[in-house]
């Protein structure tokens, strides 16, 4: 079994800002295998995938802890259904990325992001594979700039990004992980 994580923030104040790039590159996911957010527990909303064009079940969770705990949501999840660290896939925003591009790692530090890094202490890892969805450098306070939506301009950017995420976490099952890498990391403009 795997599990995909997105990453973000609860509540109606937070749809659609940048900080929450992981709920809504999982969502797309969820449209992409037809499956559904349909389920409570862990701290968050999940649902499990289970369709046979891929290889075995699929959770995908969306912690509800907000950003700064995501790791207690992923820890119990983890747990109760025994997965191991490297079949775990979260998707979060990052600001050393371009607006329109996904970098995706096999592991290493959080770089920062809160999320990333509490998921790291709290599963004892830094072997977590990881897609960033690139949100650009802030113009302004950085709480503000990850908490604020995307301008006009950015959109377009922004939706083909996370199409790319999503269609990035189906390519990780269907083709294995190093190939979705090489295809996605070579993206040089959002398409």
């Amino acid at each position: 079994m795997k599990l995909y994580v997105g990453l973000g923030n609860p509540g109606k104040q937070y749809e659609g800002t940048r900080h929450n790039m992981g709920f809504m590159a999982v969502d797309k996911f969820m449209e992409l295998a037809h499956g559904d957010f349909d389920r409570q527990g862990f701290h968050g909303t999940y649902g499990i995938v289970k369709n046979p064009a891929f290889s075995e079940p699929i959770v995908v969770l969306k912690p509800e802890t907000f950003m700064n705990l995501s790791g207690t949501s992923v820890s119990e999840c983890v747990s109760f259904f025994k997965i191991d660290p490297e079949d775990i896939v979260v998707v979060y925003d990052d600001m050393a990325i371009e607006e329109g591009l996904i970098r995706i790692r096999q592991d290493g530090s959080s770089g920062g992001h809160k999320g990333m890094q509490n998921i790291i202490d709290q599963l004892g890892t830094q072997k977590i594979k990881r897609i960033r969805v690139g949100i650009g450098e802030p113009k302004f306070n950085t709480i503000d700039f990850v908490l604020g939506k995307p301008s006009k301009e950015s959109a377009p950017l922004i939706e083909a990004a996370l199409d790319n995420a999503a269609k990035a976490l189906r390519d990780i099952d269907i083709q294995g992980f190093q190939k979705a890498m090489n295809v996605y990391n070579s993206i040089k403009k959002a398409k």
